[in-house]
């Protein structure tokens, strides 16, 4: 899966880089314009940065906890809530800890802001504990990658909220969010 995303999304640069080379040569885009070049340049990275994100979304949605390491680097440093987390051995450690504890976890994240190598997300995930006591979780993570397009670094910044069960928003089957199911911003989060 985590194969077949990845193609999918080299898949989107390269169908990006075709769009813009036909508008380049139907005169529709200038690229003489060093303003125009830049922001052809922003476009083309917020798309590729909004679909690393929602595959990270996807990969965490899957609660498989080896399919999540495979995106960061063998010596990955996370920092999630108060605990310290290196290595993929120890990711997988920790995420099934997570996943048995944090039941019926979904997930959504959102694009906050990026640079050459990082990118700022937040998100909220919503699950519930073996009494049934339902919580929405608030967090904001900072990711910083690898020159393999690995993250190699994680820190996550996290809070949850007690929530009744009628109140949970994140309400599609087991999996990955839908492509048509509402993000963050358009849920009012």
């Amino acid at each position: 899966m985590i194969i077949k995303n990845f193609l999918n999304f080299l898949n989107l640069i390269v169908d990006d880089y075709h769009k813009v080379r036909f508008l380049v040569l139907k005169n529709q885009i200038n690229l003489n314009s060093k303003c125009q070049q830049n922001l052809l340049y922003l476009l083309l990275t917020q798309k590729q940065q909004l679909k690393k994100v929602r595959l990270a979304e996807n990969a965490w949605n899957t609660k498989d906890p080896v399919t999540v390491s495979l995106a960061y680097t063998e010596d990955s440093f996370w920092r999630n809530r108060s605990e310290f987390i290196r290595g993929r051995k120890e990711i997988v450690e920790f995420l099934k800890r997570k996943w048995n504890k944090e039941i019926g976890y979904k997930l959504i994240k959102e694009l906050w802001a990026y640079d050459s190598n990082r990118i700022s997300v937040r998100f909220q995930y919503e699950w519930h504990d073996e009494e049934y006591k339902y919580f929405r979780a608030h967090g904001n993570e900072n990711w910083e990658f690898s020159e393999t397009g690995l993250m190699r670094r994680r820190e996550a910044s996290i809070n949850d909220i007690s929530i009744n069960k009628k109140d949970r928003l994140f309400t599609w089957g087991e999996g990955p969010r839908p492509e048509d199911f509402p993000g963050l911003t358009e849920l009012g989060l």
